[in-house]
């Protein structure tokens, strides 16, 4: 190595102390009337009576592009009403949640709104993202930021992810805007809970959502550990005189209902646990699929936080909800192997993966299948309430245990597996996870999208049961792919 080599490293090295993350900034007070929450979105939806849900899974370009589908078949499908009133289905949705791939799709829809379709695909789906994250971080120019203790890959992602979809957005421009609420979710690295970005979390910390950039909520999102590095967030929890909400201590306390919002009580439990600010200043999160890959945990929770406050008769933000209907986007996919068939065992890379991968694809089917499984128990509940036998019972904990919500809840399975065409679901599910795919990929996830709803029996009944008609769809993008 000789002296101008040397010098060179020198001066990277010294350089690389100049770097700093992001600080998300400190609340003196906490205002629940204010900021980006389910209790200040609640009166830009369309409708109140109606909740409409999409959860949009992790699976890196694949899950964007598929999540991407369902919103243009959503937003190019109108449907009349019974009184007669016409408009895109789009506009029913009022929360969108997402985890890693999924999220970047929910947040760029929750700034743009319908001007989203214009240029999505060429900004976001149809680029290399992963081809110049990796290109950069072997770039020397990046290096000095890189090797700074406070600056990691995850923050050259955001950065990267800024350039070319945010534009310098933070979730203040979400705040401002009427569009659904989006809730992007990661992980914290410390004790595998969920962190969810919005000011209802972020009261615990005492912390102001609305100066956080979008870009960073992305990157958070889809930090895959070892490949992307943790990102880094301040907790200042214990400094603005945070109190919760009355439902929230009921639930957090041993006087609540635990047996019948068990996994509502932890989800509170974890909330809270967050807002120990001196024991934890610092929250390290990263990609949401490792607690939650089908972006599922939002639902579930607050469906059962719906039925233990319903029992104790506690109001709730939801109280006039008839419908609640669930769009499971679900890109998670199983690649098929013939390990059983050689005596030689898999790698250790490839048993590594394997270890995470299965319990996050068995943890995701099984949150499906107690939203269906809710669903059945809701409906059955109701009509028992609506039997003459039910005004003649007189012991007030056997009405108790009858009680619950009037809401009829709808899972509409929107995953590969729900394809009619075996040999297109097959091609979709040998698609890899990453952040570049073919341009004929992104194609067909799209129109597969559109494909499985019409053919969904779920959405059918939705529409029989609400009196709606479709009186226009999206074209087939599989066979006319469309240009922007």
């Amino acid at each position: 190595m000789n002296r101008f080599q040397l010098l060179v490293i020198i001066l990277l090295i010294a350089m690389a102390g100049c770097a700093s993350r992001p600080v998300n900034p400190p609340i003196t007070s906490v205002d629940r009337a204010t900021g980006y929450r389910l209790a200040t979105r609640q009166p830009h939806f369309k409708d109140h009576e109606t909740l409409v849900v999409l959860a949009f899974s992790g699976g890196g370009t694949r899950a964007a592009a598929f999540s991407y589908g369902v919103l243009e078949f959503l937003h190019r499908t109108e449907i009349a009403r019974a009184n007669g009133e016409r408009l895109p289905l789009l506009d029913s949705v009022g929360v969108i949640t997402g985890v890693s791939g999924g999220s970047f799709t929910a947040l760029a829809y929750g700034l743009y709104g319908d001007k989203l379709f214009d240029d999505y695909e060429q900004r976001f789906l149809k680029r290399d993202v992963q081809g110049t994250l990796i290109a950069r971080t072997f770039n020397p120019f990046y290096w000095p930021k890189l090797w700074s203790p406070n600056w990691g890959r995850s923050e050259l992602a955001a950065n990267y992810y800024d350039e070319i979809l945010f534009n310098g957005a933070t979730y203040a421009d979400l705040d401002r805007g009427d569009g659904p609420l989006i809730l992007a979710s990661a992980t914290d690295l410390s004790t595998g809970a969920r962190l969810v970005f919005d000011q209802d979390l972020f009261d615990p910390l005492c912390s102001n959502l609305d100066a956080v950039p979008l870009s960073r909520a992305a990157a958070a999102s889809s930090a895959v550990p070892v490949v992307l590095s943790a990102v880094t967030l301040n907790n200042y929890g214990g400094t603005c005189n945070y109190s919760a909400p009355s439902w929230l201590q009921l639930l957090s306390s041993r006087e609540g209902p635990p047996q019948t919002a068990s996994r509502a009580k932890r989800d509170v439990d974890e909330r809270l646990a967050f807002g120990d600010g001196a024991e934890r200043p610092y929250l390290h999160v990263v990609d949401g699929g490792v607690s939650d890959n089908v972006g599922m945990r939002s639902v579930l929770d607050s469906v059962q936080l719906m039925e233990a406050l319903h029992r104790i008769n506690e109001p709730t933000p939801l109280d006039r909800v008839r419908r609640i209907v669930v769009f499971v986007v679900n890109a998670v996919t199983e690649h098929p192997h013939n390990w059983e068939k050689v005596e030689r065992p898999p790698g250790v890379v490839i048993q590594l993966s394997q270890a995470s991968a299965v319990p996050i694809e068995h943890y995701s089917y099984e949150s499906v299948e107690l939203l269906k499984d809710t669903a059945v128990r809701w409906r059955s509940l109701r009509r028992l309430r609506e039997s003459p036998a039910f005004a003649a019972i007189t012991d007030p904990a056997i009405a108790a245990e009858l009680s619950g919500p009037d809401a009829e809840i709808y899972v509409i399975d929107v995953s590969f597996a729900a394809m009619n065409d075996q040999a297109e679901a097959a091609y979709l599910k040998d698609l890899p996870t990453s952040f570049v795919l073919p341009t004929e990929a992104v194609d067909r996830l799209r129109a597969a999208a559109g494909t499985i709803i019409m053919a969904s029996a779920e959405f059918q009944r939705l529409l029989k049961d609400t009196g709606a008609t479709i009186v226009s769809k999206p074209p087939d993008t599989k066979s006319e792919p469309k240009s922007h």
